[in-house]
């Protein structure tokens, strides 16, 4: 019945919303093309403002009650400097406010308006009257630290700053926080999203979307110079919202100070008068006009569109939501087409940025690239190493990799890491890190954040899509003032940025979509199609994305030729020989003296090319090992659970060790390694491991990629399980007919994989891109 009644009620809008959409999509089409013909972009001031006093500017509308409680705050604030002022704009009150005001405070400059202009329009006006380079505009319903205003007029650094933006707390300490004043901007689903922040490691000036209107210092000449709040969106929110977009399209900065703290009543004004409902109406047609507005870049535009008028109709269907467009929003906004028009034109004559470009700006990583003085070859390199995955204690191959690299690079850089953890439990093995670390941060990640299977994003991209790691790395990046930015592995991916003066790096630990190529024989019917699916998701994913990287890294030569089959104008960013190591002179070379007949198998069972591979193994090559040497034994070592067959197998002629802390003393003791991996990609760690021990090895030519090219130089490679067997047999049989062999993969490890020497070059690679991007860019003024 609900649904019948909405329906009905809306009935005429559903109706007439195609030609809606389509008039809108037509005038702003027009319009677009007239400003290519016409269109003139206003010269812009960049004066600095004189910081040393403020005007602080209070809009009213029958807040005699709340003026009477939280002026003298503000009066006391003032007190000390004779030429800041305050000035009250009551507009239009029916509680005697005015007179208030006149009789209580004779040292307020009054502005008392004839009618209710809103509060943009009494907040423009109060800008107009102010004396004052800088205007702070507070609510009627805020209590201020008697040291605010210092903190506010000293964030005024430099010419391009526009506003800097309190801290707000509530005055009811129990009351759930709502803002912050640490404002962040996105745009998601064809339209704006915004929401305040709250950090407690931002301890001074950071860069934030937008300075709340109610709580925010103004450079007054730059505020008049984008035309203060815009009518169009009266009656209420979203015009700071507006106006700090609009800044950072004319390129300047927007900045929150959390040293400068203001108390809020929240909606103390506004409260009074609408109710929740009517509140978020305007709200619902205001995001509209914000895109109609400004939002200029069509392929943004066109989404708006479309997420707009898809989401009106579910809206009939179901119901309104904050999330979403409404008929009745969509019908509002119409209705203000030609005030959208005027001020879409006035917005692209002040605009000298693109829409892409103002939204990346408040970012922590952009704001420091574009904005803050960066030498251009700094004696110490400072390095964000992000990591998806635990990395202590390195139980799997990616994870050693990434722990010998952060030991052998704190030696040489200033080194800053990020690790997602899955569980609580896994924080004290961890703070290991800060032992070589300069910082060490330790999320745990959320579970269940991989969301919905359709769409063209990878399962294992979405399952690390995360908007709180994303700030975290900007963060980091603006205060720990980072030069180069590590990503591991692929689905980190999406946090790469595009920089000018910083360097976005990525290793890719195997190749992702090539693993999943590999795997999709080993696949039954049921789940082929799914990976099938998977696999042209993570090429599209990679070869989108891989070239927004400075560099690529990989772990062997095959690797690199292969993705530059695929993307050949990366080729000369794609690198090896960088990350792929171990710490060679924790292995003992030791190729003699082993338990006869001991077979190893070495490998985590999170890693699918490993359960993969000791299905084959133990259904078709351990048998015919068995059948010819009754006394051969596999060992497994391996974290979390074994396949099932493999556990029921256990008894006979396999031995299940589990996790081993240290895995030296199997290395050293059992007589063969095998590595029978029939998919993934990458470097083996376990075949390095084997190889600096001393330890013969039997791999298939996938498990040995990039390692061993020809059968019996540094491994024996097999890719038949009769061969596989024959192999394994023939070492166990005559183990000193493989002494060579071990002594040259012995070698072969400390001249090219070891992870002192690679970590060297690594950080030379990062100067290299360094000098390369920023010899070519001017340095900027001060931050």
């Amino acid at each position: 019945m609900r649904f019948l009644f909405r329906l009905l009620r809306q009935a005429a809008l559903v109706i007439l919303s195609p030609v809606i959409l389509m008039a809108s999509i037509a005038v702003f089409a027009i319009e677009d093309l007239a400003w290519k013909v016409f269109g003139r972009k206003r010269k812009k001031n960049d004066a600095a403002p004189a910081n040393v006093a403020a005007s602080i500017v209070i809009p009213n509308w029958n807040g005699r009650d709340l003026l009477e409680k939280y002026l003298p705050s503000v009066m006391a604030a003032l007190a000390g400097n004779r030429d800041n002022e305050l000035i009250v704009v009551d507009n239009g009150s029916s509680d005697g406010s005015a007179e208030f005001v006149r009789q209580g405070f004779p040292d307020v400059k009054l502005v008392a308006l004839e009618r209710n202009l809103g509060f943009g329009g009494g907040s423009n006006t109060g800008v107009r009257a102010a004396v004052n380079d800088i205007v702070v505009l507070l609510n009627n319903d805020m209590h201020v630290e008697r040291g605010f205003l210092g903190p506010l007029l000293g964030g005024f650094t430099d010419a391009s700053v526009f506003a800097v933006s309190c801290q707000i707390l509530f005055s009811d300490p129990a009351k759930r926080r709502e803002e912050s004043g640490l404002t962040q901007g996105w745009w998601e689903e064809g339209g704006l999203r915004v929401r305040h922040r709250i950090d407690e490691e931002i301890r001074d000036l950071y860069p934030c979307f937008y300075g709340g209107g109610g709580s925010c210092a103004f450079d007054r000449r730059k505020f008049l110079e984008l035309g203060g709040f815009d009518p169009l969106l009266e009656p209420f929110y979203l015009e700071d919202t507006d106006l700090g977009y609009q800044a950072w399209k004319r390129g300047w900065k927007v900045l929150y100070q959390p040293r400068s703290v203001v108390y809020h009543e929240h909606r103390g004004t506004i409260g009074k008068r609408f109710s929740d409902a009517q509140i978020r109406a305007v709200l619902n047609k205001n995001f509209i006009l914000f895109a109609w507005k400004n939002i200029h870049e069509w392929r943004r535009l066109g989404s708006h569109f479309f997420f707009t008028y898809a989401g009106a109709l579910v809206s009939v269907a179901f119901g309104d939501s904050p999330r979403r467009a409404s008929m009745d929003g969509l019908w509002r906004a119409f209705l203000d087409l030609p005030g959208a028009m005027r001020s879409r034109w006035h917005a692209r004559r002040l605009a000298v940025v693109s829409d892409t470009e103002a939204f990346r700006r408040p970012l922590g990583g952009y704001f420091r690239d574009r904005f803050s003085t960066i030498e251009l070859d700094p004696e110490r390199l400072r390095v964000l190493f992000v990591s998806p995955y635990p990395i202590c204690p390195p139980i799997h191959g990616g994870g050693v990799f990434m722990y010998g690299t952060l030991r052998e690079l704190a030696k040489l850089a200033e080194v800053h890491a990020i690790a997602l953890l899955e569980l609580q439990e896994q924080r004290t093995a961890n703070e290991e890190l800060r032992g070589f670390c300069a910082s060490v941060e330790l999320p745990v990640r959320p579970v269940g954040m991989a969301g919905a299977s359709a769409g063209l994003t990878p399962h294992s991209v979405r399952e690390f899509a995360d908007a709180d790691l994303e700030w975290l790395i900007h963060r980091q990046i603006y205060q720990r003032k980072i030069d180069v930015l590590q990503l591991e592995y692929t689905p980190l991916a999406q946090y790469g940025g595009r920089f000018e003066r910083l360097a976005t790096v990525l290793f890719e630990h195997d190749i992702y979509f090539q693993s999943i190529a590999r795997g999709l024989a080993h696949k039954n019917g049921g789940s082929r199609p799914k990976a099938g699916f998977e696999y042209l998701r993570a090429l599209h994913y990679e070869l989108t994305r891989l070239p927004e990287c400075d560099r690529v890294q990989v772990c062997t030569r095959e690797n690199r030729e292969y993705l530059a089959s695929y993307l050949p104008g990366l080729a000369d960013r794609i690198e090896e020989g960088l990350r792929a190591g171990i710490d060679t002179q924790r292995f003992t070379f030791q190729p003699a003296d082993r338990e006869p007949a001991t077979m190893l198998f070495l490998g985590s069972f999170r890693h699918v090319p490993n359960v993969t591979a000791i299905e084959w193994f133990v259904r078709r090559v351990l048998p015919r090992i068995v059948e010819r040497r009754a006394d051969a034994r596999l060992v497994v070592v391996g974290s979390d659970p074994p396949p099932r067959e493999l556990a029921g197998t256990a008894g006979r002629s396999v031995e299940l060790l589990g996790f081993v802390e240290d895995i030296r003393g199997e290395l050293a003791r059992r007589a063969v390694f095998v590595c029978p991996i029939l998919s993934g990609s990458g470097v083996r760690v376990k075949l390095l491991e084997a190889f600096a021990s001393g330890i013969p090895v039997v791999s298939t030519r996938i498990g040995a990629e990039g390692l061993a090219r020809k059968d019996g130089e540094f491994c024996a490679l097999a890719d038949d399980a009769e061969q596989f067997a024959a192999k394994v047999v023939a070492i166990l049989n005559c183990p000193e007919q493989a002494r060579a062999m071990t002594e040259r993969a012995r070698a072969e490890v400390e001249m090219n994989w070891d992870m002192r020497i690679l970590t060297k070059r690594l950080e030379e690679s990062y100067r290299a891109v360094l000098r390369e991007k920023r010899r070519t860019t001017c340095p900027p003024g001060p931050a």
